[in-house]
């Protein structure tokens, strides 16, 4: 019997293959990353930038999810299948693999579903820290990859200090800082269920939860009840959405960051820091780090540092393939780090 396979087939197959050899020499420059008990987290593939736009992998644990990130989501359905097919073989270890559809009308879709094992992993170890996770909590994997240096800085540079972590999410930030010896870490978000995350990394780590550190609401009238308490803390963590609307007030960090930064500068002490993070796409980072040079003009601000975002999440194909919406330039991603010292009037 002869078979005869036609020309998508064929070319079906050929695509299959080269996405297999992408992912094989995004594993073998990512090698130094994966730990012997394979307890942490990292981008494995940023399509973006490797070679296959419609396909991004991270990596939790032993847990595995594909981004099919496809403008029409059946346009991804061939990289995700051919992920899902070489992967269990590459990585024997791994125990499961859930697959997020960006683009779906689907919300369940976005959330993720599970296409391999019997239970995505629901907490992850990075530089000594356990973090809780919920792979399909949401749209994102309940965990940010590329901000792991800022956890790191957090860790390192906040012993003794208080915190507050607004548009906390699952926390991650703060809870780096709790286990660099904070004093006291208050985390703000919306969603309770995104706090009970971060709760359950405290019990990880053996962190001690007090109720009143983990508050859930609108950013806007949170903080003017701190302010209202004349609430001070030694380093502040930005990190909001790119866009958010509520009755009491927007977030748009490419039109309006200022205002959301200036709203928290009060409660900041003297000498302390402000950590502000833009993930704007369409936002440049020449045009970034305008607004922020311009905060900074009254002397009552200084940049102390930018925090690069780890190179695994940006991809590290040689030479690089990609064509960036915005020059994130003079940052090395999208998602553009500062750490502002503050000063306090008199």
């Amino acid at each position: 019997m002869r078979f005869v396979i036609g020309s998508s087939m064929m070319a079906t197959i050929m695509k299959s293959d080269s996405l297999k050899l992408l992912l094989e020499t995004a594993i073998t420059v990512r090698a130094a990353l994966f730990d012997e008990r394979h307890e942490t987290a990292f981008r494995l593939f940023n399509g973006f930038t490797e070679g296959q736009p419609n396909l991004v992998v991270d990596l939790y644990a032993k847990t595995i999810v594909l981004h099919n990130y496809a403008d029409q989501p059946s346009n991804g359905l061939a990289a995700v299948r051919a992920a899902q097919e070489f992967l269990p073989a590459r990585l024997p270890w791994l125990q499961a693999i859930v697959v997020k559809t960006r683009n779906s009308p689907s919300s369940e879709e976005k959330r993720g579903s599970l296409v391999y094992g019997e239970a995505p992993d629901r907490k992850i170890r990075e530089n000594g820290v356990w973090y809780a996770i919920d792979p399909m909590l949401n749209r994102d994997a309940s965990f940010y990859l590329d901000t792991r240096n800022v956890r790191q800085w957090a860790k390192e540079k906040l012993a003794g200090k208080t915190v507050l972590n607004t548009f906390a999410y699952t926390g991650s930030l703060g809870v780096a800082a709790q286990a660099g010896g904070a004093a006291r870490v208050v985390h703000l978000d919306l969603n309770r269920n995104f706090l009970n995350v971060a709760k359950t990394s405290y019990t990880l780590n053996g962190f001690p939860i007090h109720k009143s550190d983990f508050q859930a609401g609108d950013f806007w009238p949170q903080i003017n009840r701190l302010k209202a308490a004349e609430a001070r803390f030694d380093c502040v963590f930005l990190d909001p959405p790119i866009y958010s609307a509520t009755k009491k007030g927007v977030v748009n960090l490419a039109d309006s960051y200022t205002r959301v930064i200036n709203k928290v500068r009060p409660l900041i002490n003297d000498g302390g820091h402000l950590v502000a993070i833009n993930n704007a796409l369409f936002y440049s980072g020449a045009d970034y780090l305008e607004e922020i040079n311009a905060l900074c003009e009254d002397g009552y601000l200084t940049i102390a540092e930018m925090i690069p975002v780890p190179a695994d999440f940006i991809g590290n194909a040689i030479p690089p393939i990609a064509s960036v919406i915005a020059d994130p330039a003079p940052f090395n991603h999208s998602t553009k780090i500062v750490v502002l010292k503050v000063r306090r009037k008199a």
